[in-house]
């Protein structure tokens, strides 16, 4: 499993706790420095059946600044890549990838159910 974080995310730390804790193996890779390309993005989008916007870190200070609650409903798909994939501040995380399973952000429950 490819498990994305910030490593200076509290939520990614109880994220990264929980596969350590439970003993699930994973490759750990840092947002920032290795962001989701164009590539990735599309591919799990069509992968999983995810909507775009559940990408999106809402609550970061980047998407704010960018006023992207307004502008994503007039963006293509294309757009929001992107987007995305410009930089990794405006993804969602902790992501957690499998072959058959994405889990974006960290819900205890959601993962324990799921993994």
């Amino acid at each position: 499993m490819l498990f994305i974080e910030y490593n200076k995310c509290s939520t990614c730390k109880r994220a990264k706790k929980f596969l350590d804790d439970h003993n699930i193996d994973y490759i750990d890779r840092p947002i920032k420095e290795e962001n989701p390309t164009y590539e990735e993005i599309s591919n799990w989008i069509k992968k999983y059946n995810i909507d775009i916007k559940k990408l999106f870190n809402t609550s970061g200070l980047k998407y704010r600044e960018l006023n992207l609650k307004d502008r994503l409903t007039s963006m293509t798909d294309n757009e929001k890549i992107n987007l995305l994939s410009s930089d990794g501040m405006l993804v969602k995380r902790p992501l957690l990838i499998s072959d058959d399973q994405i889990l974006i952000g960290f819900k205890e429950q959601q993962w324990n159910n799921l993994l």
